[in-house]
């Protein structure tokens, strides 16, 4: 079933394949679709190029069969250094991957020939360059972009809302004037309306144009990812399968990949060209539509929209319309799920604005079917990595702008930033989807009757179905990626106690990591026939400028250089674990006291209740499952059993572990000094820091007052004040890299703007603090504590009490232990609550506290 946001428990069976949503939302059943046997040949001809060919080490020439031909049959066994990386295991002798422009990588500078072979089948439009046989909706015809606009200009929903908006501006006027200034009105919105239509549609006209622009980007992207652009030819064949399925029917295909480098929008663009699939039109920021650059990216397929629809009635119908045009001629369409790119490594919380139009299109019948395509793009290394870490930690975020791409573009085209990933999860039906969501979310209603959803007049209804169409789509993706090299690096090095790690010790943990993975049903980059040693150096390479390397010692030996750029790996493992770390995290609250081997051992209830707490914090951060919190809880604990890391004493119930079971860590897990219990600690530790920062700087809006011990928190006469949210934001920031500074945060991504936002949005939701717009004649977003968690000085016992210090104190307890706190056993230690009290923010507004002013 599709991940349900609401879930208050952990993600749930973490070591089996993920269900599918039900059976109305699966892919087209096979009978319906082309055989594997008659659709194998034309992708093995897509991918070929028996005019194309390079240079191998030989000096003979290799055609693209070749290639293809090794990439499916090649063996997968490793060399005595090692077992082979990426298989599941030893048996597996067999790869699935190909490099879809391993014949197509020559420099100009290296083989000027051969280059310009490459350039002329481009233009020649020789094999699948010529782009004449793709699956999917007509594109490439001219005028085809106007004649979009002329169906949009035209649409009953456009021709409505300008003489509605008409109708407004004329309410005023004398009656003799009314007809002829409406008509003049209704004239300029109709250019208004084509001006925005014209600077968003896509200008998908021209093959010529298209070949060029392909042949660009090959050149590009072979010369950054040297390493090739991988794909799974499984996946690819049901892929085109489910297209021609699609096409057959006037279905589009919603494509919705993750987000974490501008390279995306090149690489997915160029990858649907070479596999001889219909071009999607691609969702992007207005603020890509650069000169020159704007003009090129249309030509490509972008079309552009403004973040924000907010105050302009005519704008999101023609934005609507056009969307809905689309789909109701079976055009494709990409739109990245998270809306902006991911700068810390996971997944984002989705977006789902574009979402909406596509399910009113169904919903109001102008669309019969669309089929989901989530897509996982992973990078060795992405372009903005310095760029992301220097963002959030509070640098303001530069413009794009011509000048900036053309300055970097040099330099971009020398690197050499190992490859790219592209993982597909078979499309699937959204009609489906809805009919499956509806029927799992009928409510009894007043005499034992159903009540069904009412998708078409019930906004909140509505907004129940997005969420769940959002969050299957994020689990979809996280089940289709492939875990790159940098990432298993990544993450082992800071999942390690100690200053560095040994290279035969690095190996063995990337080797044990690699195992979890392949455990859990998630896919690992596979290097065919290379060792894990020679997968490890290649990655070190890549991250030459994130680990250092010390060589004079016994061993060569590695220690994180810059920790905060290496989270951005670490965190593309973490959605696979969050179900040990959650757990274990939860148990760390009683191993982190001490005491005797039985002392830290906690009942199977406590523990359960601890880790369900932890996870209903942290909801926003990760995508759980639907299954009972109880459920998920002693299935980890059976599988971390399983692997010694967890024993259970008295738990002898029959099959089932009972509530007062003890559960502690084994003795082989303390005797290896907890190494598989900490790496899972490791994991979720910084985004505990985050929201203990984040809860931390609440204290800010607290003011210097406080309420005396016995004063009803929420009484009449409590005064709010409200402060500016962005100024707020930015302080909070500010605070925490003071702690992090004088010792008293573990870890510098805890002041990461993105997680001390959600973490204060997450808060929002839990009633702890509350938002409005300010009363100026600019509105600008305000915030304010709920007066209820207005702390308290209890003057008897001389420490501050009430609802914000209770959830401080036990977020606190799941911290890690900090040998360079000198307060550790405060919750905030007096030096802290110095800083804060000598930089309290000016309020914007105050107002007072009545019954219900709390949820603004």
């Amino acid at each position: 079933m599709a991940p349900d946001p609401s879930a208050k428990g952990v993600a749930s069976n973490s070591r089996t394949a993920s269900t599918p949503a039900g059976d109305a939302s699966l892919p087209p059943p096979s009978s319906s679709l082309p055989s594997s046997k008659a659709t194998l040949p034309p992708l093995i001809n897509q991918l070929s190029d028996l005019g194309g060919a390079q240079k191998n080490g030989s000096g003979h020439r290799s055609s693209d069969v070749d290639l293809a031909a090794k990439a499916l049959k090649g063996a997968n066994h490793g060399d005595a250094g090692g077992p082979t990386f990426g298989a599941a295991s030893e048996d597996d002798a067999t790869s699935d991957e190909l490099n879809v422009v391993a014949a197509y990588k020559a420099h100009f500078r290296e083989d000027p020939v051969a280059f310009l072979q490459q350039v002329w089948a481009y233009g020649q439009g020789s094999g699948w360059r010529g782009y004449s046989n793709y699956i999917g909706a007509p594109i490439l015809y001219p005028g085809q972009s106007d004649a979009v606009i002329r169906d949009i200009m035209s649409s009953e929903q456009v021709r409505s809302r300008i003489t509605r908006l008409a109708h407004q501006r004329v309410d005023n006027l004398l009656a003799s004037f009314k007809q002829r200034k409406r008509q003049e009105i209704e004239a300029q919105l109709q250019d208004v309306a084509r001006s925005m239509a014209e600077k968003s549609v896509a200008r998908l006209d021209s093959l010529t144009f298209l070949r060029i622009f392909a042949a660009t980007i090959n050149n590009v992207l072979v010369r950054m990812y040297h390493q090739g652009i991988h794909i799974s030819v499984p996946q690819v064949l049901e892929l085109r399968r489910v297209a021609a399925f699609c096409a057959e029917r006037k279905y589009s295909i919603f494509f919705l990949p993750c987000h974490k480098s501008h390279i995306d929008y090149l690489t997915f663009s160029f990858l649907l060209f070479r596999l001889g699939l219909s071009l999607p039109h691609i969702v992007a920021g207005e603020n890509l539509d650069l000169p020159v650059v704007g003009n090129i990216l249309r030509g490509g397929g972008g079309f552009f929209i403004r973040r924000a629809f907010s105050g302009d009635e005519l704008y999101p119908v023609v934005i609507k319309e056009y969307i809905e045009q689309l789909l109701s001629k079976g055009k494709n369409i990409e739109c990245f799920i998270e809306g902006t790119r991911s700068r810390t490594g996971k997944l984002l919380p989705p977006k789902l604005g574009i979402l909406k139009y596509v399910i009113d299109s169904i919903l109001e019948q102008r669309t019969e079917d669309v089929y989901i395509c989530p897509v996982s793009i992973q990078y060795d290394d992405v372009v903005e990595a310095e760029t992301f870490v220097s963002e959030l930690l509070g640098k303001p975020k530069e413009a794009e702008s011509l000048f900036g791409l053309l300055s970097g573009s040099g330099s971009l085209l020398s690197l050499q930033m190992g490859r790219i990933d592209v993982r597909f999860q078979i499309p699937w039906s959204l009609k489906g989807f809805i009919k499956e969501q509806t029927k799992r979310r009928e409510a009894p209603g007043p005499n034992g009757t159903k009540v069904e959803l009412d998708l078409l007049n019930n906004a909140q209804h509505k907004s129940l179905l997005l969420k769940a169409l959002g969050y299957r789509t994020l689990s979809d993706i996280n089940r289709a990626g492939v875990v790159m090299p940098a990432a298993l690096v990544g993450t082992v090095i800071l999942t390690l106690r100690g200053r560095g790690v040994g290279r035969s010790e690095l190996i063995r943990r990337v080797e044990w990591l690699r195992d979890q993975i392949l455990a859990r049903g998630y896919q690992v980059a596979d290097f065919g026939q290379m060792s894990t040693g020679e997968v490890v150096d290649r990655a070190l390479t890549t991250m030459k400028d994130l680990i250092q390397v010390q060589t004079d010692v016994m061993e060569p030996t590695f220690l994180p250089l810059k920790r905060f750029e290496l989270s951005f790996y670490r965190n593309q493992v973490i959605h696979i674990f969050v179900n040990e770390s959650l757990l274990s995290v939860a148990l760390y609250t009683r191993v982190k006291q001490g005491g005797s081997t039985p002392m830290q051992r906690m009942e199977l209830s406590a523990l359960t209740r601890e880790c369900g707490w932890i996870s209903h914090i942290l909801r926003n951060e990760f995508v759980y499952g639907t299954d009972p919190l109880e459920t998920n809880v002693r299935k980890i604990v059976d599988e971390m059993t399983r692997d010694e890391i967890l024993e259970q004493s008295d738990a002898s119930t029959g099959e089932t572990i009972s509530d007062d079971a003890l559960i502690g860590l084994t003795q082989k897990q303390r005797d290896l000094g907890r190494r598989d219990f900490d790496a899972y600690l490791f994991l979720v530790w910084p985004f505990i820091e985050g929201y203990w920062l984040a809860a931390c700087s609440l204290l800010l809006l607290a003011g210097p007052g406080t309420q005396e011990e016995g004063e009803p928190a929420s009484s009449s006469s409590s005064t709010i004040h409200w402060y500016a949210a962005k100024e707020f934001e930015s302080r909070a920031q500010l605070f925490g890299k003071t702690m992090y500074s004088q010792g008293e945060l573990s870890y510098l991504e805890a002041v990461s703007a993105q997680t001390i936002s959600q973490a204060i949005t997450r808060y929002e939701e839990l009633g702890i603090v509350v938002r409005r717009k300010s009363s100026a004649a600019k509105p600008v977003p305000l915030i304010a504590l709920d007066p209820s968690y207005k702390p308290r000085l209890q003057q008897t016992q001389q420490q501050q009490g009430g609802k914000l210090w209770e959830f401080l104190e036990r977020l606190s307890a799941f911290r890690r232990e900090g040998k360079d706190r000198r307060d550790a056993g405060d919750v905030v230690g007096e030096r802290l609550l110095d800083v804060i009290g000598r930089n309290y923010p000016t309020p914007v507004e105050t107002t007072r506290h009545t019954d219900g002013h709390a949820r603004i």
